[in-house]
């Protein structure tokens, strides 16, 4: 199955559905706080932030509140009933620096150069999102100084996909806080 697919797939959104109650509770707020997991990719009031799977919108509301007014969050998934779940909560709340988009992260459909930063909170690894095809549409996106901001589950894969951003070459690792690796765009 082609990512573009999993958004209408009727069995994978049934998965979805349970998951998509997890990412958002109140246990998991409590295990992770969102807003100290975002300080560690100095997100800043004013930038332009693509968050890649956004899922229910556990990062979504506190990102948008972190970047202000004057910024702008995209928020992309693949899932159906993930969008409809964020856009509620989006509207709910009544942010206006948010953009709700449903499309593939292999394929953002943004303008090249237009983002500060990119979120990619929990989406990697995913076996359906190659980081030999995600990074450099990730690349693309970011401005000349931008960031990526990587923040991995399960724990155990923290050997081998860091080595793999690295071997990319298209990104220089700058650091890492809370939980969440920086690499600076090459």
């Amino acid at each position: 199955m082609k990512t573009e697919d999993l958004g209408n797939s009727k069995i994978l959104n049934l998965i979805f559905k349970p998951a998509g109650a997890m990412m958002g509770s109140k246990v998991r707020q409590w295990l992770s706080d969102p807003v100290k997991t975002l300080r560690g990719a100095d997100i800043k009031p004013g930038q332009s932030v693509l968050e890649v799977g956004c899922g229910t919108g556990f990062y979504t509301i506190p990102a948008a509140q972190l970047i202000g007014d004057q910024g702008c969050l995209v928020a992309m998934d693949v899932s159906s009933g993930f969008i409809e779940q964020v856009s509620k909560k989006v509207q709910k709340v009544d942010l206006k620096n948010v953009l709700i988009v449903k499309r593939d992260a292999l394929d953002t459909g943004l303008d090249t150069a237009s983002m500060d930063k990119v979120l990619l909170f929990g989406v990697i690894p995913f076996p359906l999102l190659p980081l030999n095809r995600l990074l450099p549409e990730m690349h693309r996106v970011l401005k000349p100084e931008g960031t990526l901001a990587v923040w991995l589950f399960p724990p155990v894969v923290h050997f081998w996909v860091p080595k793999s951003i690295l071997q990319s070459v298209l990104f220089t690792y700058i650091n890492k806080r809370n939980g969440v690796s920086n690499y600076k765009r090459c």
